[in-house]
């Protein structure tokens, strides 16, 4: 019954296109366009090629939790067409200097239609579940529902190319398509649900679909405590599990220790990986050789 929802889904995607509206044709060559992490930045370009100039407002290497827009980057907004948000922390604070930055600036709620879920829902089980967790990129299903507002957007904006960015579009669900096949392949229907350890909790919505458990260290930005520490450890010997998923250029400690005392390692994930769906087989692949 899943998977026929799923694919009907999927088949409602490439030929719902069709039906965006068009308006009035305008001159402009190339649209301007501000998204807020990197991986939205391969979304877009995917779909849109050529005809956008894409900026990242959260740069290479800081957090969405914690970023704070640099003068540049704000003052670049007055110049753009579109801002595609996907509900990042940061945002909730900046998001009213960003939308006075350019009155004109359509901006764009690519994370529109997902019902987020707890952060901390698959956090070891006496542990609080915590705020919403926004990382829905890291999910090819509901990539494919932002996806369909990219779309939207970029048609609306620039009319005279809507059947390029169609035509993108659909290119761009059939790939990510093709990349839940191989991910789904990875992680076969099992009778217990596998689980993996996480330093930061953001590969929940990973998990559920590919029906995994990820058990995180630390949940909402808070690290566990010594006891906690420790029923992690427990668990984590109790299912064998030999490998914490960290994310690069953060210090997880915490991590580090918890892999010495379950006599395993920690291994790399990240979830702001511009090449979005090498990144995700790549750590789907670190998650198999972790998960028990």
């Amino acid at each position: 019954m899943k998977k026929a929802w799923y694919t009907a889904i999927v088949l409602l995607l490439l030929i719902s296109v069709a039906i965006i509206p068009a308006e009035a044709e305008h001159n402009k060559e190339q649209l301007n366009v501000f998204v807020s992490i990197l991986p939205q930045k391969h979304f877009v370009e995917q779909i849109a090629g050529d005809r956008v100039n894409v900026n990242v407002m959260v740069a290479p290497g800081s957090h969405p939790a914690t970023y704070e827009p640099a003068a540049r980057r704000m003052a670049a907004l007055s110049e753009c067409d579109l801002y595609f948000a996907i509900g990042v922390p940061f945002e909730k604070a900046w998001m009213e200097k960003i939308r006075s930055a350019n009155p004109n600036m359509r901006i764009v709620y690519t994370d529109a239609w997902i019902k987020k879920q707890p952060i901390g829902r698959h956090s070891h089980e006496s542990r609080s579940p915590g705020s919403d967790d926004p990382h829905i990129w890291l999910s090819p299903p509901l990539v494919m529902l932002q996806a369909r507002h990219i779309v939207r957007a970029l048609t609306e904006a620039d009319p005279q190319n809507k059947d390029f960015y169609e035509s993108g579009y659909r290119e761009f669900i059939s790939k990510t398509a093709a990349l839940d096949k191989k991910l789904r392949e990875l992680f076969p229907p099992n009778k217990s649900t596998p689980e993996f350890l996480v330093f930061h909790p953001s590969w929940g919505y990973f998990a559920d679909a590919y029906g995994l458990k990820q058990i995180a260290v630390e949940t909402d930005g808070k690290s566990p405590k010594p006891a906690e520490i420790k029923q992690l450890i427990t668990h984590a010997r109790k299912r064998k599990i030999r490998a914490v998923l960290v994310q690069p250029k953060i210090s997880a400690r915490t991590a580090e220790m918890i892999a010495r005392e379950i006599d395993g390692k920690t291994l790399p994930a990240d979830p702001l990986a511009e090449n979005w769906r090498e990144n995700l087989l790549e750590v789907a692949k670190q998650i198999r050789r972790a998960a028990r």
